[in-house]
């Protein structure tokens, strides 16, 4: 209950910061949606997902219309991932809610890594090149480590809290100086439901990784699936 008035307060601020800085209708369903979506994914409650669809629609317009090409097309690739993570979340949960939580191979995180530079500065390039984007490589960085995140998101793999902790905390200045007051103040928000998201799942992964430790390396692995390291 305590959980839903936190929420509930955290919206009603939303609301009041969209309004003062006179944000547009769009701009507070964006915001709101946007907020809910994080926090229902922090809970682990599959809703997160169908209204993330519903936010993305309204981020693609909205990044359209003041210039932000990167992350206006990062929002057709959130889609797409949406879905999919709305489908792998109910796949292979046992007796949970969800899919259970899992960690990072070194293979795929030394390469995530490593495209992380080569797709920033390549799509940042062409921003720069062909389009009057506002700030190019900032988006571009901005938008692949979100992409990234959104990946390890979909498969319910814990590190993608720590790429949404720096995604965070990067926007914050960059719709500040897009003058996007009300998303602006959504990703600080972001940034403390983020960091409640990473705890929380950390922990869940802990305690399940500990009941497991009898199972054996095989099955401890086909529950982890992906790159599963303890």
């Amino acid at each position: 209950m305590n959980k839903t008035i936190t929420m509930a307060a955290l919206c009603l601020a939303m609301l009041a910061v969209a309004y003062f800085t006179s944000s547009t209708t769009l701009e507070m369903v964006a915001t709101i949606t946007g907020l809910l979506s994080v926090w229902l994914t922090a809970r682990e409650n599959i809703w997160a997902w169908p209204i993330g669809l519903i936010n993305v629609a309204c981020f693609f317009y909205m990044f359209w219309d003041v210039k932000l090409y990167a992350d206006m097309t990062l929002q057709v690739f959130f889609f797409a991932l949406s879905i999919y993570g709305w489908i792998v979340w109910l796949t292979k949960r046992g007796s949970g809610r969800v899919r259970p939580t899992r960690r990072i191979g070194r293979g795929l995180a030394i390469g995530l890594l490593l495209l992380l530079p080569l797709v920033t500065w390549g799509w940042g390039a062409w921003l720069a090149a062909y389009t009057d984007a506002s700030i190019p490589y900032a988006d571009a960085f901005i938008a692949t480590l979100s992409l990234i995140a959104q990946y390890l998101l979909s498969y319910k793999i814990l590190e993608n809290w720590y790429c949404w902790l720096l995604v965070d905390v990067l926007s914050v200045g960059m719709y500040a100086y897009k003058e996007l007051y009300a998303v602006a103040f959504l990703y600080v928000i972001f940034l403390a439901i983020t960091a409640t998201g990473l705890y929380s799942w950390h922990k869940q992964w802990r305690a399940a990784n500990s009941a497991n430790v009898g199972y054996g390396d095989s099955e401890a692995r086909h529950r982890g699936e992906i790159g599963y390291e303890r």
